[in-house]
């Protein structure tokens, strides 16, 4: 099978060319070795298949970023196990050729068969962009195809191409600046008026304005999360009605034993108290796709460069911490741009305290319980207000740690911030889409393999041994779970927190939404009422206290990391030192500010 590979710098438009030519045929994984995302997906053509690459995107080879280096391998045939492409597409922003076409130059050193994919074709006409593609192409030595990969054919012309199998190899570059390459070849081949954006400029002088641009920037967060409560609210209650039918279902349909108790009390109680946050954590996600991809998200950095600057963080933070809000394992892996080791460094540890989408589902629970659902201000609701303000202390708390760390420095030198700002466009939707299918698969996936597992586990741990004959208490006091949560109930009882919390705090290392399946399972199995599948939502809010709630809420603000978390802290800085740092930091400020929020509430 013929193989190729999708190259260009980020914001080109790539991933978009993807999707368009391999739609659902997709399947994620990491390259051997590196915690680098690789993407593949198949191509038909009039039955013929092509197997599609979607490299990371890369400004130049000449670098130490993973990212990068894996990029130039693979069109190399240097990773193990795979073979080198045979035809490499260079896809490149048609309304920014001076900088893409510096790093098409590299790409066609390789000398590699190649064809260059003017992407955004019809953007660059609407700005009055001329660009000669038969000048170009023979000046580059390549052939040249135009795309807008965010139209329904919108990648004919470079399918068409693929199938004619008309590759020819690039001639090699002699030792030459590609900066000045490239700026001969755009003054021989492209036409660029003297303002070819006049509405990005138009709507730049306002959304980077440092007083309205930082408003409109905080009423979009706040509008955000009001959403993921509001909108999200009838699709929880259809899949809480539907988790709650299914329990009732295999209560009827099975006999009594412990095989129906595992189902009812473990799967069903455990696995779907989380599932029913799946539609909360689909809105979130589909906030963040949509400011991604009509070019937002680069210029809300940039706004808020000044700000980490102050905080003792680079610029470049922003989008490893961004990248936390859906887990801090990206976030965290994303700080290879940082060059700065001690900003790279201040960056990881506070990445964690960005509120990842794990942590969704144990707020919606503890918001649901014990915050009233209302209106504000008659407008604004009063649960997505407090949303609002938990994600808020994230980011709060992680620029004040961020500057106790740059206190303690002894340089307080600041790398200067060089961002692209890419041209304002509508978002796809057949890519939004796409992303949320995949986010959706994540979710599922882990519920599948990690909570599912866990779930089990559990359950045969609150459930053996058996009490004896003539026991008084429940029969889960009895158990293995039920004795480990009484044991260690004395350090968290400062906190307010019961033994069923403390069970939950244990499986909830492995992966933070398991803390809300496991108190789904301990109190299937200790619950007082008749139905054992009965709603976690209502035995929370009658059996806990509102400063015990409150101070769960701040235990998940700094709550210790997953283990996944910190296994990936120690991998990028392959210091022990920084992620017992991060462990013990993290536990010391979950532990203080709960002790503090239930004696104020209490």
């Amino acid at each position: 099978m013929m193989r190729i590979a999708l190259v260009g710098n980020p914001n080109s438009g790539k991933t978009a060319l993807f999707n368009q030519l391999t739609g659902s045929k997709q399947k994620v994984a990491n390259y051997p070795g590196v915690t680098v995302e690789k993407k593949s997906g198949l191509l038909r053509v009039a039955g013929d298949q092509y197997e599609i690459l979607d490299l990371p995107g890369a400004y130049s080879f000449d670098t130490q970023s993973p990212d990068e280096l894996v990029t130039r391998d693979v069109c190399l045939g240097l990773v193990k196990g795979e073979k080198r492409p045979d035809l490499i597409v260079c896809v490149v922003d048609s309304t920014n050729l001076r900088l893409h076409l510096r790093f098409a130059l590299e790409v066609r050193a390789l000398g590699i068969p190649m064809v260059l994919a003017l992407n955004m074709a019809d953007s660059a006409k609407r700005r009055g962009i001329t660009i000669n593609s038969e000048a170009l192409s023979e000046g580059l030595g390549v052939p040249i195809v135009e795309t807008v990969a965010v139209r329904r054919e919108g990648a004919r012309s470079l399918t068409d191409f693929i199938q004619s199998g008309m590759f020819q190899e690039p001639r090699k570059a002699e030792d030459i600046d590609f900066h000045a390459e490239a700026k001969r070849l755009i003054s021989e081949a492209v036409y660029v008026p003297s303002k070819t954006a006049t509405l990005d400029d138009t709507l730049d002088r306002v959304l980077l304005h440092p007083v309205a641009g930082l408003g409109i920037l905080t009423l979009t967060m706040f509008f955000m999360f009001q959403a993921v409560f509001s909108w999200a609210a009838p699709f929880m209650d259809l899949v809480d009605s539907g988790v709650g039918q299914l329990g009732q279902f295999v209560e009827v349909m099975l006999p009594s034993g412990p095989l129906r108790d595992l189902l009812v009390e473990g799967l069903i109680g455990g696995v779907g108290s989380v599932i029913i946050f799946l539609p909360q954590i689909l809105f979130l996600f589909l906030f963040i796709l949509i400011l991604e991809e009509s070019g937002y998200l680069p210029r809300a950095a940039f706004l808020l460069d000044r700000f980490m600057v102050g905080a003792g963080l680079s610029g470049r933070s922003f989008i490893p911490l961004l990248s936390s809000f859906a887990c801090a394992i990206p976030g965290i892996m994303a700080t290879r741009t940082i060059q700065d080791r001690r900003d790279r460094i201040t960056t990881i540890l506070v990445a964690p305290l960005m509120t990842c989408s794990a942590r969704l589902p144990v707020y919606a629970l503890l918001i649901a319980a014990f915050i009233p659902d209302r209106a504000v201000l008659g407008i604004f609701n009063l649960q997505g207000l407090t949303l609002f303000g938990l994600y808020s202390a994230g980011i709060v708390s992680a620029l004040l740690v961020a500057s106790v760390m740059k206190k303690m420095r002894r340089s307080n030198e600041v790398q200067t911030l060089m961002l692209e700002l890419p041209a304002y466009r509508m978002p796809n939707p057949r890519d939004i889409v796409i992303g949320l299918i995949e986010r959706a698969k994540i979710f599922l996936a882990r519920i599948g393999k990690v909570i599912l597992a866990i779930t089990v586990i559990l359950w045969v741990l609150s459930t053996y041994p058996s009490p004896p004959e003539g026991w008084q208490g429940t029969a889960i006091d009895y158990s293995i779970a039920g004795r480990i949560g009484h044991s260690v109930e004395w350090i968290f009882a400062p906190l307010g927190f019961n033994w069923q919390i403390c069970v939950a705090l244990i499986p909830g290392l492995a992966a933070r939404e398991v803390a809300v399946s496991a108190l789904g399972t301990v109190y299937a199995i200790s619950a007082s009422v008749e139905d054992p599948s009965a709603q976690l939502l209502p035995i929370v809010a009658s059996e806990w206290s509102l400063a015990t709630g409150l101070a769960l809420l701040a235990w998940y603000i700094f709550a210790p990391q997953c283990l996944a978390t910190l296994a990936v802290i120690k991998k990028e800085t392959q210091s022990w030192g920084v992620m017992l740092t991060a462990m013990v930091y993290l536990f010391g400020l979950a532990y203080l500010a709960s002790l503090l929020v239930f004696n104020l509430f209490n």
